[in-house]
């Protein structure tokens, strides 16, 4: 089990990431800065700090992004998706993981996207 610090895992009761053997399911990420629990009113901004929670629990699974093979963006307002686009594809351009956009409510009307990815051990 894998926790970020994130009072949500707590108030809530989950890990930011669980490993099962070779694989490493990183729970829905939001743009939370977790330190400081803020979050920023910009969408970019927040997909870039929820691809810094997501590589912190990578890491401490023993993968990076390259070892993803499966990502799942949760945003809701599609329109904000497109302007993420260069953000992601730093981190997944070359991975090219399966990938799934839907669009629905998140938890706190401040997030603007959610990412989740699944990720195997080399």
């Amino acid at each position: 089990m894998i926790l970020s610090g994130s009072t949500f895992e707590e108030q809530i009761g989950y890990a930011r990431a669980v490993v099962v053997g070779d694989r490493v399911y990183v729970s829905g990420t939001t743009g939370f800065d977790y330190t400081t629990m803020t979050i920023s009113d910009d969408v970019v901004e927040q997909a870039a700090q929820c691809l810094r929670n997501i590589g912190a629990a990578l890491a401490e699974a023993g993968c990076t992004f390259a070892d993803v093979v499966r990502v799942r963006y949760l945003l809701p307002d599609r329109a904000d998706f497109e302007p993420c686009w260069p953000v992601l594809r730093e981190h997944f351009g070359t991975v090219r993981p399966a990938a799934t956009m839907l669009v629905c409510g998140l938890a706190d009307p401040r997030m603007k996207i959610e990412i989740e990815v699944d990720a195997r051990r080399r």
